[in-house]
């Protein structure tokens, strides 16, 4: 059985062996579900009214699987009033044969302007596996969304920094783009022009599981949680709405 970090409490249940990957190999699902995780609790929670949900990897490959994509409302979250969701896309085929698939890429769908974004770092070769998941969702949410390929996506060097691009592709997004503009603003979500520092990107999550884990060791030695702090909640009347893609030379 693989063995726990220490703390278990820091966000997820991540492995040593999930921590080791990060250092050169493949992402796994639980790094990918922590990285969703870190930045709901650092940085959504300061967007109270914002309605943007991070799908979890395993549950986007039910729903990429599911032939009746309805008959996942139960498990799935409340989509009624969202109006983006991320979705980290595997081209594993089966969920039963855990860490077999081999990509990872990224596909935001912006539910206010009917229109999914497909962010690939390697060419194109998520498309169909993307796609899939795009019009599952559709057919969930009952919104015709129209599917766009980001043929500009910065591409990786390598073949293990996938989903070390979903992740600061995901945090660009939405920290950059979707949390910091104004509302009557439209936004691009092109990503022409960016540079990606997987290695840099690495050490950064590292560096924050790390964190989590020291902050959990000294809550379980004072055997207390600390008083939480009080953050200013931000919030917007309506989100941003999304322009056509453009290139750009900002940096992530």
């Amino acid at each position: 059985m693989p063995q726990q970090l220490a703390p278990d409490d820091a966000y997820l249940s991540l492995t040593k062996e999930d921590v080791n990957v990060l250092k050169n190999d493949w992402l796994t699902d639980n790094v990918i579900s922590f990285w969703e995780e870190y930045l709901e609790r650092e940085y959504l929670i300061e967007f109270r009214n914002s309605k943007i949900v991070l799908l979890r990897p395993t549950m986007t490959q039910i729903l990429k699987e599911e032939t009746d994509s309805k008959s996942l409302q139960g498990a799935l979250p409340d989509f009624g009033q969202v109006t983006h969701i991320f979705l980290p896309v595997n081209d594993c085929a089966h969920s039963d044969t855990p860490e077999s698939g081999s990509h990872w890429s990224l596909l935001l769908v912006s539910v206010v302007d009917g229109v999914s974004f497909h962010y690939d770092s390697l060419s194109a070769s998520n498309r169909q596996e993307a796609y899939k998941v795009s019009q599952k969702l559709q057919n969930l949410l009952n919104v015709k969304l129209r599917f766009i390929q980001l043929e500009d996506t910065p591409q990786q060097e390598n073949g293990s920094d996938c989903g070390v691009y979903v992740c600061l592709i995901m945090k660009h997004l939405l920290l950059k783009r979707l949390l910091m503009v104004r509302t009557n603003e439209k936004v691009s979500m092109s990503m022409g022009g960016k540079n990606i520092d997987a290695r840099e990107g690495r050490k950064e999550m590292l560096r924050i599981i790390e964190e989590r884990r020291r902050e959990g060791e000294r809550r379980r030695s004072t055997s207390k949680s600390p008083a939480p702090g009080h953050r200013k909640s931000r919030s917007s009347r309506s989100p941003p709405r999304i322009d056509s893609p453009m290139e750009s030379n900002e940096s992530v």
